[in-house]
């Protein structure tokens, strides 16, 4: 499954929130460095949807606030 992500990277709390049928927004404390948003919003989407981090792939948007993430 595909799934439309906007990060917010810097936040005081880690979360994520449903939008829509396939579009979230995830809220990392990490900053946008060195790919440690990027992880930490995979790890968030593998909480959040109870699979192992390794299921959850980064396809698009490696360096901008709009990704999309496999499930």
């Amino acid at each position: 499954m595909l799934v439309k992500v906007k990060v917010f990277a810097g936040a005081k709390k880690r979360e994520v929130v449903a939008r829509g049928e396939d579009s979230f927004e995830v809220r990392v404390k990490e900053k946008a460095e060195r790919g440690m948003a990027n992880k930490a919003a995979r790890n968030a989407l593998a909480v959040y949807f109870d699979v192992s981090e390794t299921s959850v792939k980064l396809i698009k948007g490696g360096k901008q606030p709009n990704k999309i993430f496999k499930i």
